[in-house]
């Protein structure tokens, strides 16, 4: 079984020098903020642009990190970006269920996903190996895609954002969602067979790429 990725060079000199008591927690986390914000970015639901923005969920997993930093040193249960990367998917959740509740999460609601990843995953479900024709555009197709992700459980949204999206290994997909690998990649398989049902629902088929 493969280990997830480790963290950079940088990054362990970094939390070594938090353990020998130098201040040293914002420029470590610095390093982080760009990938934070992006995998944030990913899920932000479109009901919390009015009270809240990326950024905002961004800053409440510094906090928190910062305040369980010694936690993490005490026990290093995973490398720190993923930890990191763990965090600020719990702050999204809780600002999620403070503004808009746990269960009225909008179904279809289209999520910010970039088109070419989305028209890449439906050539892939949909067993294409070409491009979309005249008859499905590539934006018109990474909408349908955008709109499908959306409506799927919570758990194989993630799995699929997680995998397709942000490119994580299954290891490291285990670590954020405190599963198995194993359970990840099952997971994912039934998460791609829910998307194509979605997108054949849709009208979409291979003879339309």
């Amino acid at each position: 079984m493969h280990e997830p990725k480790p963290d950079s060079g940088e990054t362990l000199r970094l939390l070594e020098r938090i353990r020998d008591g130098s201040p040293a927690f914002d420029e470590l986390f610095q390093r982080h903020r760009g990938s934070l914000r992006r995998a944030v970015a990913l899920r932000f639901d479109p009901a919390l642009r009015a009270r809240a923005d990326p950024s905002d969920v961004v800053q409440e997993a510094q906090m928190e990190a910062f305040r369980r930093l010694p936690d993490f040193l005490a026990r290093e249960p995973m490398p720190f970006h993923l930890w990191l990367r763990k965090t600020a998917q719990e702050r999204l959740i809780m600002m999620r269920r403070k503004h808009i509740g746990a269960s009225r999460r909008t179904v279809g609601q289209e999520l910010a996903l970039p088109n070419h990843s989305s028209v890449m995953l439906a050539q892939h479900v949909l067993a294409s190996s070409g491009s979309p024709s005249k008859l499905v555009t590539q934006e018109e197709l990474a909408r349908r895609v955008r709109q499908a992700i959306g409506k799927l459980p919570d758990t194989d949204r993630e799995i699929l954002l997680m995998r397709t999206y942000e490119g994580l290994a299954y290891d490291e997909i285990s670590c954020v969602l405190e599963i198995e690998p194993a359970t990840a990649r099952k997971r994912y398989g039934r998460a791609l067979i829910r998307l194509q049902k979605l997108l054949t629902q849709d009208g979409l088929s291979e003879s339309q790429l």
